[in-house]
């Protein structure tokens, strides 16, 4: 059934372009990765940052963030190296400014004209960052002794890298654009769930150095199989978390024109479980690096300098307490989850407007008055269903630091069994095989997701 639903997707050559075309983007993608930045010793950059992630220095923890959100890595500084992230802050910045400026509200709510307003200013926004974000970058490892000494003083050298990185970053962002237009569709999240991907063969490769059943200090079978079982049942849980609903029952009102009566349908409304979906995690492991990176420094620069008494001491405590996998940090970071997911839902879901469309259409909740009293059942479902997907939220995010810490377990696997990263992967997968589907529904051929049909001549 796989094999012929795989086989019916080639058959369809609009389908089969538009697919064709989005690998041969996340190829070019994955090309450019590869490029080195002139002027940086690759060699010194890739022992300084795997010493420094060894560490758990504050360098090594904003390293591993980056690589993991933006698709670019610091620790091997190529043309890509700020990733996608600086079009995503961007493009949050907007989305949040959005619901807050009514200027961008009443942009917003022209349709296309307005989103493309809006999409030209994004653009501009993300070029500011990367500037900053790129000088910043190149200043840390010029003072670490990262860039040979011929460059790192000569002006023209750090224009043509700041340019390079900018430019890397703008090109990622136009491979998103040209696969939301000529391919599939979704392309930044795909070039995101690509950068995942490419840590997965590392991550097994882990795994098989590390099984020895016979010996106490690798992993056994029982470790094996737990973890096994662990990466299925979160994968599991994420795919039920990022589908679920919940339906609330809606009647159409009846009319009657001339001597029909129409109207009267029952549907329902959909809100969903996980809201959110990715965003309250990526808010909160953003702010989550300030106090690490902060104390991590803080805690360097005092005992380098020799210091004595109770400041030391203090210093090693918060660099401690706020290292990943401790629990300070786990419970932090589960209280920034929890809030930033209804922070997002504040943002996003209005239910006075909802409340005020059902009305508009003759539709209403069954035994409810429509108006305010919709809008406030509307408003509790969804503050009781988003106290749910928190909690699962919370509990994906700090599975990887848990097993990580305790168990002694490569954070390079841990992170596959949950955090963002596996959060991103099954929602932009989930998402391929809904578009896929539908092309599929479209010219009745049987999809993945169980669709039913017959090859029909086209």
């Amino acid at each position: 059934m796989l094999f012929q639903t795989i086989a019916n997707v080639f058959r369809i050559k609009e389908l089969r372009n538009k697919i064709l075309f989005t690998l041969a983007m996340l190829a070019v993608y994955r090309i450019g990765f590869w490029i080195p930045l002139p002027g940086v010793n690759q060699e010194q950059l890739i022992k300084f940052f795997e010493m420094q992630a060894a560490e758990g220095s504050a360098a090594g923890r904003l390293a591993s963030y980056v690589a993991i959100f933006s698709g670019g890595s610091f620790g091997q500084s190529t043309i890509f190296g700020l990733g996608i992230m600086p079009y995503i802050t961007a493009a949050i910045i907007f989305q949040l400014l959005g619901s807050a400026l009514p200027a961008l509200k009443k942009l917003k709510d022209e349709g296309a004209s307005g989103q493309q307003k809006i999409q030209e200013w994004t653009r501009y926004v993300t070029v500011g960052l990367c500037i900053v974000q790129a000088a910043g970058w190149l200043t840390y490892i010029t003072s670490s002794g990262l860039v040979y000494q011929q460059w790192a003083q000569n002006p023209l050298w750090w224009v043509m890298a700041i340019t390079a990185l900018t430019a890397g970053t703008v090109f990622m962002m136009w491979l998103g654009e040209q696969i939301d237009r000529f391919g599939i569709g979704n392309g930044v999240s795909l070039i995101i769930m690509a950068g995942i991907l490419t840590g997965m063969p590392g991550a097994v490769m882990w795994v098989i150095n590390n099984f020895e059943p016979g010996d106490q200090t690798k992993m056994g079978w029982m470790g094996l199989l737990l973890l096994l079982g662990g990466f299925i049942l979160v994968i599991a849980g994420s795919v039920l978390i990022t589908v679920a609903q919940r339906r609330i029952p809606i009647q159409q009102a009846k009319h009657t024109r001339g001597r029909k009566s129409v109207g009267g349908q029952r549907s329902y409304l959909p809100l969903r479980v996980n809201h959110g979906g990715v965003m309250p995690i990526i808010f909160a492991s953003s702010l989550m690096v300030f106090p690490s990176v902060v104390f991590g420094g803080l805690n360097d620069q005092v005992q380098s300098s020799g210091a004595t008494g109770w400041w030391p001491n203090t210093t090693q405590w918060l660099n401690d307490a706020f290292s990943m996998g401790q629990f300070p940090y786990v419970l932090l970071f589960i209280v920034m989850v929890y809030f930033f997911s209804y922070f997002w839902i504040t943002v996003q879901f209005n239910p006075e407007e909802m409340s005020k469309q059902l009305r508009d259409s003759g539709s209403f909740v069954p035994g409810l008055r429509p108006g305010p009293r919709t809008a406030e059942y509307l408003e509790t479902v969804m503050e009781r269903i988003t106290y749910v997907g928190a909690a699962f939220l919370s509990i994906i995010a700090v599975m990887p630091m848990v097993v990580n810490t305790e168990l002694n377990i490569d954070f390079q696997v841990t992170q596959f069994l949950g955090g963002t990263g596996l959060l991103i992967v099954v929602s932009v997968a989930l998402d391929f095989l809904q578009r896929v589907e539908a092309a599929l529904l479209m010219r009745n051929y049987a999809g993945f997701l169980g669709g039913e049909g017959e090859k029909q001549s086209r």
